[in-house]
């Protein structure tokens, strides 16, 4: 069965947005969503009507001995917020620990040399590695 799936880097100011192919094989980056500029549950949705989705992966943030962070509390908020204004979506979530740790080491090897140009990316690139992370666990 094709389907696409949609990932989520939830921070408090950016939101980082990655797809996968319609296998289910591959996590693309997508766009990097401000929160200050954009209402984010309008743009997630616009998002899901282009993509064709209802499955959102999420990433939960934990400490790395496992437990959950106070961020994690708010990333689980803001998927309420989603469930209430989107119908029939379906979440997956998934440990984000070093997502955007490795997501950074990645653009360190590419010439995003700039703070403000690497910013831009870095959080698409964490919510792909999160969605890869989900796609090569469903494997």
């Amino acid at each position: 069965m094709l389907k696409r799936y949609l990932s989520l880097d939830v921070g408090d100011v950016r939101i980082g947005v990655a797809k996968s192919d319609l296998m289910g094989m591959v996590a693309t980056p997508l766009e990097v969503i401000d929160r200050r500029k954009t209402k984010a549950v309008k743009r997630i949705a616009e998002l899901c009507r282009e993509e064709n989705t209802k499955s959102i992966v999420v990433g939960i943030p934990k400490s790395l001995d496992g437990t959950e962070k106070r961020q994690a509390e708010k990333v689980r908020e803001f998927i309420e917020k989603l469930n209430k204004s989107i119908e029939g979506l379906e979440f997956f979530e998934v440990d984000e620990r070093l997502s955007t740790v490795s997501a950074d080491k990645m653009l360190n090897e590419t010439n995003l040399r700039g703070a403000k140009e690497k910013r831009k990316v870095v959080d698409k690139v964490a919510a792909a590695i999160i969605l890869q992370t989900f796609l090569d666990m469903k494997k």
